[in-house]
């Protein structure tokens, strides 16, 4: 068959990559950045102060020679912040965002410290939660958030927001804030793709050269990346587990590195993997030089797998490529929303998923397959790359849009998409931003305790 091709047309908003010099480049836009004041009283000349209308609730501000301090108020949940307006923005300019400061006891920098540009036309917001500055790194005390953000069309205005919420007993202490014109970044595009491929009656030796086939004609298509199926020595044979079980470097990870050293693309790969006297379900990252780059152990198992002496993996790595950051998980993982957002949370952008299940679309009311694979990526701001042996291969985008499908046909499918895209959804904002700043970690306990259920439901 035909393989298929599915591009979408999506707005940059916003990237981060390191940027070439420019004429444009030590044009400051914010007018006292270093936060000078006259007086611990008086609020630092083109800067103004914003805070809720329950007073309770406020922060206390404070100004000094060293920038704005901003601590607790009457409750550990207070917010406040301080914020300047923009004037001269251009639409489709990029421009470069730099706050650095001090903390002390802030329990949770990542929650409680919030940088954001709200893009303006003729003074109405062109997005109602703005965009969030990437940040913020730590070094001690020292805290600082950096971006280059891109102006949307019909931007002609802006605003900077420094924004704390929730600093328990901490305080920070916002010193020098920046925002200049730079040069448009570059996309970081990646040619993602997925197999669709079922061997019947066939057997470990002949499914792995079908296998190799189908990478031979992803490296044709020239893509960055393919993802093949679950223990794809196994499928549509009559061996057992055991049978088709091999270490892991092995001789079937040489025959899969053959081919992607030939093509110089990167595979993603189900085996089944001996480890002394262990069986594991395991997936495998190979480089475009064939290396073996990583490799995960599927941590959910069905009762189909423990039956037969599968060990469960314990851990959710994530495998920095020369594209991006990526991650695996293996079949039955995806029925526990957790593992994504453990990926996600680590800095996973794509989590490609070798899957003997299935991802048919609802039927009869009820949630199946491509549904949930699609949630898993709205939910947690990534791509979603299934090859599944029952229903269709997918590229999902982080909205959860079908970008490539198999629809029913056997051979490579894929999507190119740039990675550096930050799509805003809609009221909400860009979710992979905004999404684990407002996860309550703090309240997840029950999680780690789960109670225990009647005999009837247990397998």
């Amino acid at each position: 068959m035909t393989p298929t091709k599915v591009s979408f047309n999506i707005i940059i908003v916003t990237c981060l990559v390191p940027l070439l010099a420019s004429p444009l480049d030590g044009q400051e836009l914010l007018v006292n950045g270093h936060f000078r004041s006259v007086s611990p009283q008086s609020v630092p000349h083109a800067w103004r102060i914003w805070q809720p209308d329950w007073v309770p609730a406020r922060c206390q501000i404070a100004y000094a020679s060293k920038g704005v301090r901003i601590s607790a108020g009457q409750t550990p949940y207070s917010i406040g912040g301080i914020y300047q307006d923009i004037d001269s923005i251009r639409a489709g300019q990029a421009y470069r965002i730099q706050v650095q400061g001090k903390i002390q006891e802030v329990a949770d920098p990542h929650q409680s410290l919030l940088i954001r540009v709200t893009w303006r036309q003729k003074g109405k917001a062109l997005h109602p939660a703005g965009m969030l500055v990437q940040g913020p790194e730590l070094q001690g005390e020292r805290v600082s958030f950096a971006d280059v953000l891109i102006a949307p069309p019909g931007a002609d205005s802006a605003q900077l927001a420094l924004e704390t919420k929730w600093l328990k007993r901490g305080t920070v202490t916002w010193q020098q804030a920046s925002m200049q014109p730079v040069p448009m970044p570059a996309p970081r595009t990646v040619k993602i793709g997925t197999v669709f491929l079922r061997p019947r009656q066939s057997t470990p030796e002949k499914n792995l050269e079908l296998w190799c086939a189908q990478i031979d004609e992803a490296g044709k298509l020239g893509l960055d990346i393919v993802c093949l199926g679950e223990v794809i020595t196994k499928v549509g044979t009559t061996a057992s587990s055991a049978d088709c079980a091999k270490p892991i470097p092995g001789p079937i990870t040489e025959r899969l590195g053959q081919a992607a050293r030939a093509h110089g693309i990167w595979i993603v790969a189900g085996l089944t993997e001996r480890h002394c006297k262990e069986l594991y379900n395991t997936a495998v990252l190979l480089d475009r030089q064939g290396q073996l780059a990583g490799t995960y152990r599927k941590v959910h198992l069905p009762r189909e797998e423990w039956k037969q002496g599968i060990r469960p993996g314990h851990s959710y790595p994530v495998f920095k490529t020369d594209f991006g950051i990526i991650a695996m998980e293996i079949c039955y993982d995806w029925f526990f929303p957790e593992t994504e957002a453990i990926f996600a949370q680590q800095g996973a952008e794509i989590i490609f998923a070798p899957t003997w299940g299935n991802t048919l679309p609802d039927a009869d009311g009820c949630v199946d397959g491509e549904s949930s694979f699609r949630v898993r990526a709205r939910d947690n701001g990534v791509y979603m790359v299934p090859s599944v042996y029952s229903g269709n291969s997918l590229v999902i985008d982080p909205r959860g849009r079908i970008l490539a499908s198999s629809q029913g046909r056997t051979g490579v499918f894929w999507a190119e998409v740039d990675l550096n895209q930050r799509e805003p959804l809609p009221w909400v904002g860009h979710w992979r931003s905004i999404g684990p700043r407002h996860r309550r970690h703090d309240t997840f306990a029950p999680l780690s305790r789960p109670g225990q259920q009647s005999g009837a439901l247990d397998r």
